[in-house]
């Protein structure tokens, strides 16, 4: 039996028994107190003292009886708002007020419906805030959910009242906006986004701190009396929105996207491609292939970079600029980076002793505070020594996290690894890097390489970073070297060291330990025999 059904029996039992006190009470308090007061003001007979008694327990059940209604009464009173309470978190987000996922969920189909029934439509428009993790991260909790509030609050007041309006969790919201028969539905959601997306780029002030954040939007809009079940079109109105949005975010943020079905094409291939990537990196399908730098002086070789390919068995072999930014988005960057150095440490050291290795460094890695430990790590496994590796990292890492990055490149240089500044030139503040941090090598911006003896701007800069390396005993590399007519300029400006599709395209291992072998560029023996060697001996 529910709890309610029973105290609502309880109470209609205590107030039988006031009900059957009060009717006792009449009965016998009439008699019983007419003789009580002859007796006390006439002397006339004595009282009847069972009367009298059964009158004070009639008294005493009445009021108890009262009491006791009044005890159960307030305790109803109190679990019914309590119920309330909690209908009302069950529906509701506990931060900003508005509808979470779950009533949102609910009452979209009904939406949907009544569209239907009205021949209107329906418009949902999925709002993700650009960028607050990193706000959120800096200024702590308290400011995030303050702006969290205030976003609430101004996404709000530009809906139409008749809107729903839920945050979906984190820094996402979803809006509903129904639209009669007649109404420009597009032009109107249209118009409302943007609205929303000016509102929240406006500053939050929380305290002595100024935040500003964007929004990404996606839209979409439901025909709702397209014949689909309502459930299915709930499901599928919001995966649009959520499409739309992901487009605008990958248009740039800060702006407002409209769904169109081959967005959803494009979406289906890209999950389509993670997938893939985190099986390549399982499978072991992502190998180094390896790009010569020569000494312009003598024209040998002084060392490799390292670079990712993938060979996909459906796709093909796959450079970086495809690969390297999703894999970063979807976390496997570490695990995939790792796994290419211990393989391109293993085929290093086959090579002379004199040749280094380059390596480049994502920003991803860069957040990890145990990078370096895990560098050092896999050198002793490897048996390397730390001075033939030379660590790269762009400029654009640096602008991130720089006591991150000084804490990384003092540990790693301590340990005779040596740093590079990558992609030198590329950023305004590429001065104050080299002051900041104790580089051992710039490499040029290979934009500047590739225009060299065409613009004369590029020319003068190459010359420039030239003198610049020679007054900081800092060697210079120069990328991009494609053509015999851009190397010939590049002698012109001073001396370095270059790389390039002039010297070769990127090589696989076995191709590089021929290459190798061929100009007498191996180690006598090969280090990983001897390692091999020692490995079977010890056992």
């Amino acid at each position: 039996m529910p709890a309610g059904t029973t105290r609502t029996e309880r109470d209609l039992i205590g107030l039988g028994i006031i009900v059957a006190a009060i009717i006792l009470f009449v009965a016998t308090g009439s008699a019983a107190l007419t003789r009580l007061a002859r007796h006390l003001l006439f002397g006339e007979a004595a009282v009847d003292t069972l009367l009298i008694n059964a009158l004070l327990l009639n008294v005493a059940l009445i009021i108890f009886g009262w009491r006791r209604y009044v005890d159960l009464t307030r305790e109803i009173a109190a679990r019914r708002m309590a119920e309330m309470a909690a209908l009302q978190l069950a529906d509701t987000d506990s931060l900003t007020g508005l509808l979470n996922r779950r009533s949102l969920g609910a009452i979209l189909p009904r939406l949907i419906a009544t569209a239907a029934e009205n021949r209107g439509c329906l418009a949902a428009i999925l709002i993700d805030l650009d960028r607050f993790k990193r706000a959120n991260d800096s200024h702590g909790h308290q400011v995030g959910d303050a702006v969290l509030i205030e976003c609430a609050r101004r996404v709000r007041e530009m809906l139409p009242k008749d809107a729903a309006l839920a945050r979906l969790g984190g820094d996402e919201y979803a809006a509903l906006v129904p639209f009669a028969r007649g109404v420009d539905a597009i032009a109107q959601a249209e118009h409302i986004a943007a609205r929303i997306g000016t509102a929240i780029a406006m500053p939050v002030e929380c305290g002595e701190h100024t935040i500003s954040v964007t929004a990404s939007i996606g839209i979409a809009c439901n025909p709702a009396y397209a014949g689909a079940p309502f459930g299915d079109a709930a499901d599928t109105l919001m995966r649009h929105a959520d499409v739309a949005m992901y487009q605008a975010k990958k248009a740039g943020r800060n702006r407002h996207c409209w769904f169109n079905p081959s967005m959803e094409a494009a979406m289906l291939a890209r999950s389509a491609l993670e997938q893939a990537i985190r099986h390549g990196v399982k499978s072991g399908e992502f190998r180094p292939h390896y790009e010569k730098q020569i000494d312009l002086a003598t024209g040998a070789i002084a060392g490799l970079e390292m670079l990712a390919r993938w060979h996909s068995p459906e796709r093909g072999l796959i450079g970086p600029d495809v690969f390297v930014p999703i894999a970063e988005e979807i976390g496997v960057m570490p695990e995939l980076s790792e796994a290419l150095i211990r393989q391109a440490l293993i085929d290093a050291r086959d090579w002379a002793p004199h040749l280094t290795l380059a390596i480049n460094i994502s920003p991803v890695q860069l957040r990890d505070p145990w990078f370096a430990q895990r560098l050092l790590k896999l050198l002793i496994e490897a048996r390397m020594p730390p001075n033939r590796i030379d660590i790269e990292i762009t400029e654009a890492c640096l602008t991130e996290n720089l006591p991150m990055v000084r804490s990384l490149v003092t540990s790693l240089r301590n340990q005779g690894v040596r740093i590079s500044l990558d992609d030198f030139g590329h950023s305004a503040s590429s001065l104050a890097h080299l002051r900041a941090l104790p580089f051992d090598r710039i490499k040029i911006d290979r934009n500047f390489i590739t225009s060299l003896g065409k613009s004369h701007d590029s020319a003068a800069v190459v010359k420039a970073i030239g003198s610049l390396g020679r007054g900081m005993a800092l060697p210079i590399t120069a990328e991009g070297i494609e053509t015999p007519e851009i190397l010939a300029e590049l002698r012109k400006l001073g001396a370095f060291m270059g790389q390039g599709h002039i010297y070769g395209l990127p090589m696989n291992a076995d191709d590089l330990r021929r290459d190798l072998a061929e100009r007498d560029l191996l180690a006598q023996p090969p280090l990983a025999q001897t390692c091999e060697d020692q490995d079977r001996h010890r056992a």
